[in-house]
Formats: C-alpha cells, sequence, structure tokens
C-alpha cells in the first residue's frame, strides 16, 4: 500500500479517492463484522420444528385425519411452550445483536489533504483520522503527530489514562480524554482489537447447564429414545390384536404419547423462571439468561473484585509515611503538592490527591509525564528537580523493591493503596526516569462497603467461597477482604508469580486472594475453580473481565461498567450494589425447590403413563385413555397446582439430585395410578360397562391421585394451600357436570359410580403403602452403598 504522504502546509495529506477505492475493492474497510447470533427464521424454525413438537405434529395430524378434533385441545401448552421459546431467543439475539464497544458513528478523516466528516464505517485501513478530547477510538491506529491522553479502561481494565506520542498504537474501543493527534489505521472492521473481542462476546456463552436443566435434558434424550417404538407398537397392538377402530387406535396411542411427553413440565420451569426474573427485577437485577436462576442457587465458588464490591469506588488520600529523614513530613507534602498540581487529574488516583493537595501557588513544572499501565508511574520535572509517583515495584525493580517491600507490606496492611513518592533523574528521551531515590510511600484507601461485612457473612454461612481477583498489591487487597470479614483473606499470592496453568490450578484452591491479577489469568482462574468441580460464579465491570464472565457458571456484571461486560453476564446489577447478591441467591433457591417440588406432579403422568403403555403392549385391554382426558389431569391436577407451589417462599439449600428426588416423589403416586387402572380395567365385564364409562372412571380417579399428591407436596398446609385444595376440587366438579364433553366424559352408570367411589377410597392406603415401600428401600439402598446412595 502507498505510504502516507506529508507536506509543510498541511503535515498528512491523507489517501486520495484512488487509493481509498483500491482499499474498498481489496476488503480493507471498518464494516462491523457480521453477528455469529442465529438469523430469526432459524430460531423460529428450531423451536416449531424441535424433535418432540414434530411428534406432537404427527399425532395431531392423524388426530385431525379421522375427525377427533376434540382431542386436540394439547396443542394449546405445545403452542405456549414454543412461543416462550421462540420469545426468548429472540430477546437474546436483540441484546448480542446490540452488543458493541464501538459507539462512536461518525469520524473526522483526512483524505486528498482536506478535513471531511463521514461514517465510521466508511474508514478504510490507512486513513488519516484526527482524534481529539471525547472521541472513540474507531479503529486500531499508530499516532502519526501530535499527543492525546487516552482510557484504555474498557479494553485493559487500567482506569488510569495514558499519554500516546507518535509511534505509539491506539486501541479500537478505548476514548481521548485530552489533546488531539492525527493517526493512521493500522486494523479496521473484523480485524480491529476491539471488533474482534466483540465477535467473541457475541458468540454463544459456553454451555454449562446446571442440574435441574441437564437432567430435564437427559430425560427428553430417554423418553426420544423410546417414545416411538411404543406408539408403533402401541397403535399396532390396539388395531390389529384387540379389533379397535384406526380412529380408536390413533385416540388410545396419541393418549399414550402425550402422557410420556412432559411438555407441561418445560412450560412451568419457563413460567416460573420468567416470574422469578420479575422478581429480580423489582429488586433492580436484570436476568439475562434464565438458566442462570438455577446456577446460582447452586453456585460454591464467588470471584469477586476488590473496587466496587468490597470497597466503595471512590478513592481518598491517607497520608504519607516519610522514607527519608532529610525532610520533614511538610516539607514532603509541599513537594507531593507541588507535583500533583501539575499533573492533568485524568484518572482517580490523582483526582483524590488534587482534592487534599493541590494549590495554586505550587511551582510550575516544565516537563510532565502522564501515567502509563506500562510503566505504572507519572513524572514531573522542575528543572533542577524531578520527581516520580506510582507502583513502587515498577519504579525500583525487584532489587530496589527489595530493601523498603517489608515497609510497604506494613503500610499495606490496613488496606491502603501504597504509591511511592521520589526524587530522580529524566532520561534523555523525556519519557522515563532513572536513579530514584524513595522520599515517601502515599497512602490511598478505597473505604470499605459498610454492609460487605454482612454479605460475606451470608456467603460463608450459606457454604460458598469467595475469592477476590484484583490487579491492586495482593498485601492491599488481603487486608480489604480481612476487614470486610471474608473468610481465609490471609491466604493471599501475587498472580503475577504464576507463570503456568499448572501453578494457577493449585493456586486457586490454596489462596483465597490473588493479587496483581493479569486479564488473561481471569480466565485461567476460572477454568482451573471448574477443573477442580466447583460451580463458579463471577463479578465483573470491564470488558477485560469480558472472556472470564463468559467462562463462569453464573456471570454478574455491574450496570455501571462497560456495556459489553452486562450484556454479556447472565446477571446484571442495575444500581451495582453488590450487597443485593444474597436476596438475589435465596430467590433462586426459591424457585428451584419449589420446581423440584412441582416437578413431581408432571412425572407422575409421565411414569404411569410410560408403563402401561408398556403393559398395554401385551395386555389384553386397550390403552384406557384419551388425550383430552390427559389434559383434565394435567390442568387442575397438575398444571395450576404446579404454578402456584412454584411460586412459594422457600430458601432451602439446594441439594441433591433433581430428577432422582422427583422421581422417589413421583413413584408413589405413579404406582398407585397403575394399580388403580388396572384393577378397574377387571371390573368392566363384571358390571358390563362401556369403554368411554371406564375411560371416564379411570380419568376421574387419576386426576384424584394428583389431588393426593398435591396435598402432600403443599406441607406445612396453610390458607393458601386449603383454598388451593377447595379451588381445584371445585374445578373438577364443574367440569364434570357442566363441561364433560369437553374433556370426553361420559355419564355412568349405578355400577360406574360403586367403582368410582370404592377405588376413591383405596386411594389413600394404597399411596401410604407404597411410599412405606419406598423409603424402606431408600434406606436400605443407603445402608449397602455405605451412604454414598444418598449424596
Amino acid at each position: 500500500m502507498p505510504s502516507i504522504s506529508h507536506t509543510s502546509e498541511n503535515p498528512i495529506l491523507g489517501l486520495t479517492d484512488a487509493q481509498v477505492k483500491k482499499r474498498i475493492q481489496a476488503g480493507l474497510v471498518n464494516t462491523p463484522p457480521e453477528s455469529p447470533t442465529k438469523s430469526v427464521k432459524k430460531i423460529v424454525l428450531e423451536n416449531l420444528f424441535s424433535f418432540f413438537n414434530i411428534i406432537f405434529y404427527v399425532i395431531a395430524a392423524f388426530l385431525i385425519a379421522v375427525g377427533s378434533w376434540g382431542e386436540l385441545i394439547f396443542l394449546l401448552v405445545v403452542g405456549a411452550n414454543t412461543a416462550i421459546g421462540i420469545i426468548q431467543e429472540l430477546i437474546s439475539k436483540k441484546k448480542l445483536d446490540a452488543l458493541s464497544l464501538l459507539s462512536a458513528p461518525r469520524a473526522q478523516v483526512i483524505r486528498n489533504g482536506e478535513e471531511i466528516t463521514i461514517h465510521t464505517a466508511d474508514l478504510v485501513k490507512d486513513d488519516v483520522v484526527v482524534f481529539s478530547a471525547g472521541n472513540q477510538i474507531t479503529a486500531d491506529a499508530q499516532v502519526i503527530s501530535g499527543s492525546v491522553q487516552v482510557n484504555e479502561s474498557l479494553i485493559t481494565g487500567e482506569s488510569d489514562e495514558i499519554t500516546k506520542q507518535p509511534g505509539d498504537t491506539l486501541l479500537s474501543g478505548s476514548f481521548v480524554v485530552s489533546g488531539k493527534c492525527y493517526a493512521g489505521l493500522t486494523r479496521v472492521g473484523s480485524a480491529s482489537y476491539a471488533s474482534q473481542l466483540t465477535n467473541e462476546a457475541k458468540k454463544s456463552k459456553k454451555s454449562h447447564l446446571p442440574g435441574m436443566m441437564r437432567s430435564l435434558n437427559r430425560l427428553l434424550i430417554a423418553i426420544g429414545i423410546l417414545i416411538v417404538p411404543i406408539g408403533v407398537m402401541l397403535f399396532y397392538r390396539q388395531t390389529s390384536l384387540l379389533g379397535l377402530s384406526v380412529k380408536e387406535g390413533i385416540e388410545t396411542t396419541a393418549a399414550a404419547v402425550i402422557g410420556m411427553i412432559p411438555e407441561g413440565l418445560y412450560l412451568m420451569v419457563s413460567l416460573a423462571l420468567a416470574a422469578s426474573v420479575a422478581r429480580l427485577a423489582a429488586k433492580k437485577t436484570l436476568v439475562q439468561d434464565l438458566k442462570c436462576t438455577e446456577t446460582l442457587a447452586r453456585v460454591d465458588v464467588l470471584c469477586v473484585d476488590k473496587t466496587g464490591t468490597i470497597t466503595q469506588p471512590k478513592m481518598a488520600y491517607c497520608g504519607l509515611v516519610p522514607l527519608s529523614t532529610q525532610e520533614t513530613q511538610e516539607q514532603l507534602e509541599q513537594r507531593l503538592s507541588d507535583f500533583v498540581s501539575n499533573m492533568d487529574p485524568d484518572n482517580e488516583t490523582m483526582q483524590a490527591l488534587q482534592k487534599e493537595l493541590k494549590r495554586d501557588a505550587a511551582r510550575i513544572a516544565i516537563k510532565t509525564i502522564g501515567f502509563s499501565s506500562e510503566t505504572k508511574y507519572s513524572a514531573v520535572s522542575f528543572g533542577t528537580d524531578s520527581y516520580v509517583l506510582g507502583a513502587p515495584e515498577f519504579i525500583l525493580g525487584a532489587d530496589g523493591y527489595a530493601s523498603i517491600k517489608s515497609l510497604a507490606e506494613e503500610a499495606m496492611a490496613d488496606g491502603s493503596r501504597v504509591l511511592l513518592f521520589a526524587s530522580c533523574d529524566l532520561a534523555p528521551d523525556g519519557r522515563r526516569v532513572s536513579s530514584p531515590v524513595p522520599l515517601a510511600f502515599v497512602l490511598l484507601r478505597n473505604p470499605v462497603r459498610e454492609n460487605a461485612k454482612q454479605t460475606f457473612e451470608y456467603f460463608h454461612q450459606q457454604g460458598v467461597t469467595v475469592k477476590v481477583i484484583s490487579g491492586d498489591n495482593p498485601v492491599t487487597v488481603s487486608a480489604a477482604a480481612r476487614e470486610a470479614g471474608i473468610e481465609g483473606a490471609d491466604r493471599y499470592v501475587d498472580a503475577s508469580t504464576l507463570q503456568s496453568y499448572e501453578e494457577v490450578l493449585t493456586a486457586c484452591e490454596e489462596y483465597n486472594v490473588f493479587g496483581r491479577v493479569k486479564p488473561n489469568q481471569k480466565k485461567l482462574l476460572i477454568q482451573a475453580l471448574q477443573s477442580h468441580k466447583h460451580t463458579v460464579a463471577m463479578t465483573g465491570d470491564g470488558v477485560n473481565d469480558v472472556l472470564a464472565l463468559k467462562e463462569a457458571d453464573c456471570s454478574i456484571a455491574m450496570a455501571s461498567g462497560s456495556d459489553v461486560a452486562a450484556q454479556i453476564s447472565d446477571l446484571v446489577l442495575m444500581n451495582s450494589d453488590f450487597s443485593s447478591m444474597p436476596s438475589v441467591v435465596a430467590e433462586g433457591r426459591r424457585v428451584i425447590n419449589n420446581i423440584e417440588r412441582s416437578a413431581t406432579l408432571y412425572l407422575v403422568k409421565n411414569i404411569f403413563s410410560l408403563i402401561l403403555a408398556i403393559i398395554s403392549i401385551t395386555a389384553v385391554f386397550s390403552y384406557p385413555l384419551t388425550p383430552s382426558q390427559l389434559t383434565l389431569m394435567s390442568l387442575i391436577a397438575i398444571g395450576i397446582p404446579s404454578l402456584i407451589i412454584s411460586l412459594e417462599p422457600n430458601e432451602d439449600l439446594v441439594s441433591g439430585k433433581f430428577l432422582r428426588n422427583a422421581i422417589i416423589r413421583a413413584l408413589p403416586a405413579a404406582l398407585t395410578d397403575l394399580f388403580i387402572i388396572i384393577f378397574v380395567l377387571q371390573f368392566q365385564k363384571a358390571f358390563q360397562m362401556s369403554n368411554q364409562e371406564i375411560s371416564t372412571i379411570t380419568a376421574l380417579l387419576v386426576t384424584i391421585v394428583g389431588f393426593f399428591v398435591v396435598w402432600r407436596l403443599a406441607k406445612p398446609i396453610n390458607r393458601l394451600h386449603i383454598g388451593m385444595m377447595a379451588g381445584l376440587i371445585l374445578m373438577l366438579v364443574v367440569i364434570v357436570l357442566f363441561f364433560p364433553s369437553l374433556f370426553s366424559l361420559s355419564g355412568l352408570s349405578f355400577g360406574g359410580y360403586l367403582v368410582l367411589l370404592v377405588f376413591i377410597l383405596l386411594i389413600p392406603s394404597v399411596i401410604w403403602l407404597l411410599n412405606k415401600g419406598l423409603e424402606g428401600l431408600e434406606l436400605l439402598l443407603n445402608k449397602i452403598s455405605g451412604g454414598k446412595y444418598a449424596e
């Protein structure tokens, strides 16, 4: 590519129109990268034509073909499930597509020797762009002339501003705080740093399915394997061997297949999680991934930063610790006042110092060096004398720092941030210092938040280990963590000494406080903790946290931080107050514990339908239920009560395996349903009852068994539960008396009423006996396994 031209009238001519055209043809344009998220069409199609939805559509098609329109009521639940899935994914897509580090829509560029304004998407490689105070760097660039102070906090995590001079690199996504420069674009479009980071953030977060969702997926896989062959064999048995008509065979097979699919369970989980999102929103917490509610309830390690989480974000000057005996503290503070009065207040450190020390009568400097994340210091020269202020280990080097390390750590013991103030010489290039002579330690502090102790005490009581990850000195971080009451705050390590992943793997278990952590080490720490089988949550607020936030099982961002961190996280604390976390965790536990209780109701239907379908393949009786009759059970003995139970208060620890717990609770009722149905069928010939009458009796009995399960799960009984049970019974009576045809219920003969009454009276005894039997079996299995079965 042609080099950039310079003239005496205008030092930078920029590209010509011909050069711009050539770069456009080569694809070197600052066009934002295409979104890697799914298209709207793909989202809709994937949800409409999921494996189980296809099965439902096939069942519906067969029912329509034989004219059984009344049996299609199950499609209402299918439609609700599908709509919720589509809406959730579209909302997620909208947020991810809106994600961008670059918010500047236009830029000032030099072309054909003239300064013009164009859209940032029209910039090309080698364009010369004019950057001044308030501008965002739109693509990676190199300074050609001029000087600017740049804030790279969104990119590197460093809050201090950095001076950029000719030859220095400007990273896309950073902001110009002061100054003006001409810079040539080196990487544009998808090749720029910000675009690559944004594109990485847009990609689907690494899937860490929590226990409940993982169990539900496994259940669906198992049912998916069984459902097709069972359905085919059952239809053949009903029509070819038992003499049922094609219409009757399709209706009974459809009922068996629908009964085996937990479509209502997924709907209940979605609604319960959505209600949880609404509750959290009222507590100023935005939930962006419904699954994270469960993950947060199971978290056992929480990674937090020091500033903004443990401490308040605002820094305060606390005083000096003299290191020189030749000058008094008053004289040292005078020199420091001269230093800070000549610096720009472009970072929190300098703002805190100027608030206490800046004065109008200060000496005027002839040279200043702004803070750099590379050198970790700033400097001032007054001609005859020069001074430097920054991280002591960077100013003095390892050997020089060793001589005062003990004094520095003593000053850090109360959580203070310690900077070194020293006299020095400026290097010939005017950008480096040499021969530093320590004068004093400058102490600054971020006060610990008032409610920090109560917050971290809550996590300690709940068995959650807190790991503090910070870029500050580990001694300072440890002191702040200790003041906040974090368990194991005295176990700290300097992350800069961890050179390999193996060292990180060992350190993540051994230490609770990590200082001098680089952005790339955060992700390694998360991975190391997960490799030790921990469920990890992480808080973050900068772009430098994005990859670690994505890696965490549950990511939590502060709204006051960068947009990228907020939009890629599972949870966003809108008030940026970490003290709200206990209520968020409690909400997660409430919804997950209640979903587990409610899942029992759904699994009762799934278990007995599966076993009954298998028995019907070999038995001499037809499957006794229709799809609409199972919908009756699903509505008033499962759907309504499960939703009420899922919204109740419950802050117990989430423990055990979700699916096993739910199946164990469901088995007694499922076996009771099976027992009753099989024995009711034996009375068909004795009382000369029709298939419709038997079908009605079994539909009513399985619904009543469901009522007993609801009563058991609702304990301890309160007024709400009594009201719920009364409402469910009243609803069943109203349906039987006024809307029987809607659910394929027929009238009963005297014999039919007699059989119904006898089995209603038997239900409590059968459930009690089966419960006791299963409890005894559990105790036996636990004894045989040495307690491992209960884990």
